[in-house]
């Protein structure tokens, strides 16, 4: 009975297509929009240009930062974005934003934000989504329309953005977020600042734990409310409230919750989309056509590939628990799990290089290496602090020092605990190679955060 509903299911069941070309639309749109800001600001520049030294993803050691290329990446990826949301060679448009968007975000992993990853990952998904096939250039110019396509290409989207607020909910069920208001309580006594709200609401305890206590519900329960048809309006008001006082609260979060609102919609029904359609046509002075009408038929290897990709991003938010220790100390397992804005850690890092046979050494001034943004990074992530010893150690080798070790005098301070020893300072790093195993040069953790 299960095989045959779920045969059945990938070859017959039909959807319309119009929520898939709304979708197109609206992430082609927020890319632009976002690229532009992003280029606007000057951070081509100051993020990927300025630096002497680029902290890499490990096993993609091998992308490189091309100085002014850099622009022509950034220019290809904004083209792209454009294309994808006209829906103008929509296949190799939206394979060329996920390349260049993806190198641009390896190119350093000091500017991972949860979000980029995201648009990493949907775009990668969309890749293998019919999301050209109506209302797009491509129609135009090939003179075909499509009437329907299979109903898992939009169940895929939805699933996806379920689990990113579901794991995102989970994460919240620990001790320090629940039971302490941290870091919200942190972030909201230095916001002083913001109007009304900054004295009036922002500085009590109370609304640290109201915020962090509705952050946590509304991770959790959003994805079903938008999926239940009575209840998806109501939902959507609480993603527009949630996600602009996101915005309000955090501005440097950027674009993420404008995006986050745009991709709420793909849960409405056909009617509403069209609807939407219906205006665009109207405003882009676009008459309805008489196109040849098809359907469009489910492709095996891209099915197989949605599968693969959907199975994996329930996996990796899971990897942490092959790690001992505390996730949010050690930091193993904890990027591309959707654990948002979960810990606030403070660090500094002081490297000593010392020759093992004159016992000889000498201190490392980071600002000779490192942008302030980089080195606030580094200081605290174990990976980070790593891979800058291994350059370090390269770095002197090269001009002549011998017999090197590199070590570490680090101390980081997490959701205003104070600050304790992170790293073993007797461990010479230049000797460790990175790798999936479990750091066991960092110090275990003193106290105990409960939860997933």
């Amino acid at each position: 009975m299960t095989k045959n509903w779920f045969l059945n299911y990938i070859n017959k069941k039909k959807a319309d297509p119009a929520p898939l070309a709304v979708f197109r639309i609206g992430f082609g749109l927020m890319m632009a929009i976002s690229i532009i800001r992003f280029w606007s600001y000057g951070w081509i520049e100051l993020l990927y240009l300025n630096p002497k030294f680029h902290f890499k993803y490990f096993g993609f050691e091998w992308v490189k930062v091309y100085g002014n290329i850099t622009y022509l990446i950034f220019l290809l990826c904004l083209i792209s974005a454009i294309f994808v949301a006209l829906g103008y060679r929509y296949k190799l448009s939206i394979v060329t934003f996920f390349l260049t968007f993806t190198y641009i975000e390896l190119m350093d992993k000091t500017t991972y934000l949860n979000h980029y990853y995201f648009i990493s990952s949907l775009s990668f998904l969309m890749c293998f989504l019919p999301a050209g096939k109506y209302f797009s250039l491509d129609n135009y110019f090939s003179k075909k329309n499509y009437k329907s396509i299979p109903k898992w290409s939009i169940d895929s989207l939805k699933l996806f953005i379920c689990l990113i607020y579901f794991f995102a909910g989970i994460a919240k069920l620990n001790s320090d977020w629940l039971f302490e208001a941290q870091p919200i309580s942190i972030w909201f006594k230095s916001k002083y600042d913001l109007p009304v709200i900054g004295e009036n609401l922002m500085q009590f305890p109370w609304f640290h734990y109201l915020v962090s206590w509705c952050g946590m519900l509304y991770d959790i329960f959003i994805p079903f409310l938008l999926l239940y048809s009575r209840t998806r309006i109501l939902a959507f008001i609480f993603v527009i409230i949630f996600h602009v006082l996101t915005k309000i609260f955090f501005p440097p979060i950027g674009m993420f919750p404008f995006i986050m609102i745009v991709s709420a919609l793909i849960f409405f029904s056909p009617k509403f989309h069209n609807k939407i359609i219906s205006k665009l046509r109207r405003l882009l002075f676009v008459k309805s056509s008489n196109l040849k009408e098809l359907n469009l038929k489910s492709s095996n290897y891209a099915l197989l590939i949605v599968a693969l990709f959907l199975t994996l991003q329930t996996l990796l938010p899971l990897r942490h628990l092959l790690y001992p220790g505390e996730l949010f100390w050690n930091e193993e397992g904890y990027r591309f799990s959707w654990r948002v804005m979960l810990m606030e850690k403070r660090g500094y890092s002081t490297f000593k290089i010392e020759d093992s046979v004159t016992k000889k050494f000498f201190y490392v001034d980071n600002q000779d290496f490192l942008t302030p943004f980089q080195e606030k990074q580094m200081s605290f992530q174990p990976d980070f602090i790593l891979e800058y010893a291994h350059f370090l150690g390269d770095h002197f080798k090269n001009q002549g020092h011998k017999n090197l070790k590199v070590y570490v005098d680090s101390f980081v301070a997490l959701n205003g605990r104070p600050s304790q020893r992170f790293v073993d300072p007797t461990a010479d790093l230049y000797q460790i190679e990175e790798s999936f195993k479990h750091k066991n040069w960092i110090i275990p953790f003193k106290h105990e955060i409960k939860g997933f």
